[in-house]
């Protein structure tokens, strides 16, 4: 995902959470909580910059205790985002957004309603954005029209723009339309905006999604297609039109929880791409290694890339935060990947960096993500969530970009493949292409 965000399958996806403690004072709240959180769908609303973002969850009975279901839908079909760390304190329920360090807070607003916030602790200054929610079964966003609606269906070259910072990125949207029920995602060079989904209403698209950790909204207008006409040189006339020579395009509008806000242009282009994934980060000249002494989970222990463990074996470095969705999207694949793996002579080290600076906070942020993704490889606190961190922590890289960034190290050590950004499940395709290229990579490795 865009360093913007730093200071930021058909089968359904299970985040398992800790569970709240069973003392006396966590069976009541559990009590409480389960009075509150009535079993079935619910439609929320974050309300954020003067705009409403929409989200759907369901709320589940298991072991006689209330479980929250975040859910978006995709090009891979469904997550479901699994959050049963819930207590109660008075008249509030408070519900931990799973590997995130965020949470729901949340009291009745009459019958089957609830009013609240969103309290993201991880951010630079922690905030809260208003919350209320309804129960039973809602489309995402209301007021579609079968018969107006215009098709929003295919792969689109984009450009969002921060007229704030006066910068722009180049990204890829990919959508699927069906009836008026639109889902698909954005993919730009620093990983994808996962999981999107929404409607067609008339000649604009809706579409949001909420991981626990960002809340997103995306808005767009189709502009009428428009015909492009070229002058033949010779003779100054212009050249009759073919069918390429129309254009699609629209113009859009997105919103990031409290206060994040860009613009984008789309045109239609079944061709476009992003730059090569595995060009954007590289080594210094002179460089083949990288020389980093980590701290461990285990406090007092250090994770080196020469320790014994590691010699003689493909090992890939995961660059990770807990806070980054794009990471839990790694993180899933690589942990069973690496169960069914690790015999061949391969290792994995995530390499963690945390929005606080503080060893043991950090620690343990990242032995909850570790715990809950069961991610059986060797995890390190490695820095601060920013690009001067890494840099300065691994001072060999060069344009350091992204979280996740996947370093692949051959059997002598040698850095041979940096791979920017993760294409997640949300992404459809491109997350088989992803998978694929990620065990190309090893294997070759392997096979020296």
């Amino acid at each position: 995902m865009k360093s913007f965000y730093l200071p930021l399958l058909a089968a359904t996806l299970l985040t398992g959470c800790n569970p709240s403690s069973t003392s006396g004072t966590a069976e009541t709240g559990a009590t409480s909580a389960a009075t509150l959180l009535t079993p079935g769908p619910w439609r929320g609303e974050l309300a954020a910059q003067g705009q409403k973002i929409p989200f759907l969850f369901e709320v589940k009975t298991e072991a006689g205790k209330p479980v929250v279901y975040l859910i978006n839908k995709g090009l891979n079909g469904e997550e479901h985002l699994r959050c049963d760390e819930i207590s109660a304190a008075g008249d509030s329920v408070t519900i931990r957004m799973h590997v995130f360090d965020a949470a729901l807070v949340v009291r009745a607003d009459g019958k089957d309603k609830l009013k609240g916030t969103w309290v993201k602790y991880d951010s630079k200054t922690p905030y809260r954005v208003p919350l209320v929610a309804t129960a039973g079964a809602q489309p995402l966003f209301k007021g579609a029209d079968a018969k107006n609606a215009a098709n929003f269906s295919g792969t689109w070259a984009v450009t969002f723009e921060d007229k704030e910072s006066k910068s722009s990125y180049p990204a890829v949207g990919v959508f699927k339309q069906n009836g008026t029920e639109v889902v698909g995602t954005f993919l730009t060079t620093t990983g994808d905006y996962r999981y999107l989904s929404g409607q067609s209403l008339g000649g604009m698209m809706k579409l949001s999604t909420f991981d626990g950790s960002h809340a997103f909204l995306f808005e767009s207008v189709r502009i009428p297609d428009s015909k492009v006409t070229t002058v033949n040189v010779a003779t100054g006339i212009p050249d009759a039109l073919a069918e390429k020579d129309y254009i699609s395009a629209m113009n859009g509008e997105f919103y990031s929880g409290k206060s994040g806000h860009e613009t984008w242009h789309a045109e239609l282009n079944p061709t476009a791409k992003l730059p090569d994934a595995d060009t954007l980060t590289y080594l210094k000249k002179g460089e083949s290694r990288l020389n980093f002494k980590f701290p461990s989970l285990v406090k007092g222990s250090i994770i080196s890339p020469t320790d014994a463990k590691y010699r003689g074996k493909v090992v890939v470095l995961q660059v990770l935060g807990s806070w980054c969705p794009n990471c839990m999207d790694e993180s899933r694949f690589l942990a069973p990947w690496y169960e069914q793996n690790k015999a061949r002579g391969v290792e994995v080290i995530g390499l963690g960096y945390e929005r606080m600076a503080d060893y043991d906070q950090a620690a343990a942020r990242l032995k909850q993500m570790k715990e809950r993704l069961n991610m059986g490889y060797d995890v390190a606190v490695a820095g601060v969530a920013n690009k001067d961190s890494v840099a300065k922590s691994m001072p060999q890289l060069a344009k350091f970009l992204a979280f996740p960034t996947t370093i692949f190290l051959d059997k002598k050590g040698v850095v041979r493949s940096i791979h920017t950004g993760f294409s997640g499940p949300g992404t459809g395709q491109y997350y088989e292409e992803e998978k694929a290229h990620f065990n190309r990579t090893v294997d070759k490795l392997l096979k020296e």
